[in-house]
């Protein structure tokens, strides 16, 4: 990935396309920073998310992975907190590699 494609990355909603007019997030909804790997600095959408579901991390499609088409794992680190509920970034999901 080169310095273009990161800079259209940043601030921006995972399944946003980026040439969507508001690309970023919306201040009603809680999201999860995705750290490192092919998708680092968009948010996630975790709003209504269980803890169990946010514990379980997330495997998420993307063509900028190692297979592409393929899927970019996520998970929190223990000891990251957990969203209290509130709207915003409220917890990191850390890069774990790719899978087909």
């Amino acid at each position: 990935m080169d310095a273009d494609d990161e800079q259209l990355l940043r601030g921006r909603v995972y399944g946003h396309d980026h040439d969507d007019p508001d690309p970023g997030p919306l201040p009603h909804q809680t999201y999860a920073a995705l750290v490192g790997g092919p998708l680092d600095g968009l948010l996630l959408d975790i709003t209504g998310w269980r803890p169990e579901e946010i514990d379980d991390g997330v495997a998420l499609m993307t063509e900028l992975g190692r297979w592409p088409g393929g899927r970019a794992l996520y998970d929190p680190r223990p000891g990251d907190p957990h969203p209290p509920g509130g709207p915003g970034v409220v917890c990191r999901f850390y890069y774990s590699g790719d899978t087909p």
